[in-house]
């Protein structure tokens, strides 16, 4: 099975609580990043990894010419509905189905890291992009500085096998994003680290936002929900107001600009 079938069935088994609650409150840091690749009216622009089309909103919300890729069909369901000039397609972020020097801004938004080749992945975005165009790729930051550490240190706990990889933080220290890019053949410009909180008016909407997501449904495989939510709701104090409300911050995400 390919990385994009799996990445693909496991976010697309119960796509609504990240379309709809989790996925929007990414927006500070996607603005960043379409300035950042010069994203205006009339430019053309790829979503690579798009899920549930949030950020190709904001593109075409500014006049952009939006094109997505996404591996779960339930996910690019929401982005088409939310963009309908959109062209969205189903495949493989590692196979990009585009022309060569198709698009002016080519935005690979928390999707590199679940490609079994990252090489390859940033080379495609190279090829897709125009020589005077500008990529940009995002992730997590340090483990440090991301409160969502605590959260997968517990679900790690309950596995009965240590998972496989470098975890979600395998990219994330100071100078690795970067190699990737520039063995890739791109010209890093710029790296910078952006702070989001995600906020929840209970902790029953934030399980339901979260267990909606890849790594989440991927753990829930191998240990049963309910431990799983025991587990996270044991760290989660720090996070949790006296009205109940969730403010799971800050979270630092790492992001990357670079030409072809």
């Amino acid at each position: 099975m390919g990385t994009a079938q799996i990445q693909g069935e496991l976010w697309g088994q119960s796509p609504q609580g990240w379309a709809e609650v989790h996925e929007p409150q990414s927006h500070p840091l996607w603005e960043v990043m379409l300035d950042k690749t010069g994203v205006v009216a009339g430019s053309r622009f790829l979503d690579a990894g798009c899920g549930a089309g949030s950020l190709s909103l904001m593109a075409a919300n500014r006049g952009a010419l939006v094109s997505g890729l996404d591996a779960a069909d339930g996910l690019l369901s929401y982005a088409r509905s939310r963009v309908p000039a959109g062209e969205f397609r189903q495949g493989d972020i590692e196979q990009l189905p585009f022309a060569d020097n198709s698009f002016d801004a080519v935005i690979a938004s928390n999707s590199v890291q679940y490609a079994a080749d990252r090489i390859a992945t940033l080379r495609e975005l190279r090829r897709v992009c125009r020589p005077n165009g500008t990529i940009s790729a995002c992730l997590f930051g340090p483990p440090e500085r991301v409160a969502y550490t605590a959260l997968f240190q517990a679900l790690a706990a309950t596995m009965p096998q240590k998972p496989q990889g470098g975890g979600p933080f395998e990219l994330s220290a100071p100078g690795v994003f970067t190699a990737l890019f520039e063995e890739a053949g791109l010209t890093v410009i710029e790296r910078d680290e952006i702070d989001l909180y995600f906020r929840y008016p209970d902790f029953d909407t934030f399980w339901y936002a979260n267990m909606s997501s890849g790594p989440f449904q991927g753990i829930s495989r191998a240990v049963p929900e309910d431990k799983m939510r025991t587990a996270v709701a044991a760290v989660m104090d720090p996070f949790i107001a006296s009205d109940g409300s969730v403010n799971l911050g800050p979270n630092a995400w790492a992001y990357v600009i670079a030409k072809p």
